[in-house]
């Protein structure tokens, strides 16, 4: 197994359960003890994990999902809204494991769609409803994110394709870059936008700059942005300027 490939593999277990222990690591990966030691040594020195006596703990700082979902609920319902109006019928969209996105699932319902997702909140969303086709991506759970991932997922990516990637992110950069704080996720992410024609990032206000250490993607992938009033008109010129549709939803307190 390639050294890439097992960085990957400990990160997603990290992410995860938390904690591995090294003998853990090398039995999953079929790798030396010592060869585990140089792999946490690597991401250690990349700011990924955290080495403790015996093996590591995840890095991550992200909230976990079911925290997150109770942050700026109006405003991610809002933007779900807006984004969901895009939507066409008989059209195939891609929604990721974000919680903006699986707003957005819930303004779905009844509509005759074909959804694909790595995300389980929006499988159990859209699991009873008959008039949507569910493609749940495969891989490993990634219980923080209550999300699927690795390299299962990328692989299922590749064999379909989407009218639409609806797409959250930890952090929006002045130029545009979009970011996340999860590496383990940014190779899923990035096989969804190879996988679909028009890609929308779904973020609120927050996200401008947010957080995030590693990049999903540039501007130049995006064809829409849906966010609340933004007072970042440097990141909104930005995006304009490489032909990036920035919609901006009405403020919830203004809503007739």
């Amino acid at each position: 197994m390639l050294a890439g490939q097992r960085h990957q593999l400990i990160l997603q277990v990290l992410q995860s359960d938390g904690y591995a222990t090294v003998g853990d690591l090398a039995g999953q990966l079929g790798a030396s003890v010592a060869t585990v030691r140089r792999d946490l040594v690597k991401l250690e020195d990349d700011g990924l994990l955290t080495r403790i006596y015996g093996g590591a703990v995840t890095g991550d700082q992200r909230p976990p999902f079911a925290e997150a979902a109770e942050v700026r609920v109006s405003e991610k319902d809002t933007i779900a809204a807006e984004a969901a109006a895009m939507v066409e019928d008989g059209q195939s969209i891609i929604l990721d494991a974000g919680t903006t996105v699986h707003h957005l699932a819930r303004h779905l319902h009844g509509r005759r769609l074909t959804v694909i997702t790595n995300s389980l909140a929006v499988y159990e969303e859209l699991a009873h409803d008959e008039n949507i086709a569910l493609m749940l991506l495969g891989g490993m759970v990634i219980r923080q994110c209550h999300a699927l991932d690795g390299f299962m997922t990328e692989d299922n990516l590749r064999q379909v394709h989407a009218d639409w990637l609806f797409m959250s992110a930890a952090g929006v950069r002045p130029g545009g870059q979009v970011m996340d704080t999860t590496v383990v996720e940014i190779p899923a992410k990035r096989a969804m936008i190879a996988a679909s024609d028009k890609v929308a990032l779904v973020a609120d206000a927050s996200k401008f700059p947010g957080t995030g250490m590693a990049k999903v993607c540039g501007p130049q992938d995006l064809d829409v942005v849906v966010t609340n009033p933004l007072s970042d008109t440097t990141t909104c010129t930005a995006l304009e300027q490489m032909d990036v549709r920035v919609v901006q939803t009405t403020p919830v307190a203004a809503a007739r």
